[in-house]
């Protein structure tokens, strides 16, 4: 399965000069926050693809205005032709303002998490917007990754960990790509195309339940 992740920027390949063969093997495409709604809206609409999102912390305008047609996995497990996409959007917390967290909170959050129905069976992707403290983030309390996020990778090791946040335009040297033990870590900034391979004997799509 051909995923396509975005995050941070609007690309101008995908908006400004749309072409339709761009997205031929594209199965679904992942936004990992901090993208206009109409975006994501116009994206889903051209290409006809499913689209799902966890939030960044510019994205206060989905509350009132969310990405029509697109599917928000936050705080969940989003199955989709087998593959398990564990979403948790956010940044640490640096003002006042929505989608952001202590430490604490993301902790809570995920201790949620471990609660519901299938949880335990761990996830394949974890789609976040902060990256993990310490594994590419920032010095700035804004762009400082998340200690929890280190702790779900060490014990689940899913095959994939993408995050935003921090851009690779911001003048000191960001990798794309850092590989954790058996999970590899993807800065999805602008745009990231990963080929997942699938479970046919899992479901197709559905979400975890409560």
């Amino acid at each position: 399965m051909r995923v396509l992740f975005l995050a941070d920027v609007e690309s101008q390949k995908y908006w400004d000069f749309f072409d339709k063969s761009d997205f031929k093997d594209i199965d679904l495409i992942i936004s990992c926050g901090d993208l206009k709604p109409d975006y994501l809206t116009y994206l889903t609409t051209m290409t006809g693809l499913e689209i799902a999102y966890v939030h960044g912390n510019h994205d206060k305008r989905y509350k009132e205005s969310p990405p029509e047609g697109c599917i928000c996995i936050e705080d969940r497990i989003f199955t989709y032709h087998g593959i398990r996409f564990l979403g948790l959007g956010g940044s640490m917390r640096y003002k006042p303002g929505e989608h952001q967290y202590t430490e604490e909170e993301m902790r809570k959050r995920i201790k949620k998490l471990k609660h519901t129905k299938g949880f335990k069976k761990g996830f394949d992707v974890l789609v976040t917007h902060s990256p993990a403290r310490g594994l590419n983030d920032g010095e700035d309390l804004c762009h400082i990754g998340f200690e929890c996020f280190n702790e779900l990778i060490e014990k689940y090791e899913p095959k994939y960990f993408v995050h935003g946040h921090v851009h690779m335009n911001y003048g000191r040297n960001v990798p794309r790509i850092t590989q954790v033990g058996n999970t590899t870590v993807v800065n999805a900034y602008e745009k990231y195309i990963l080929d997942i391979d699938i479970d046919e004997n899992r479901p197709k799509r559905f979400f975890e339940k409560n």
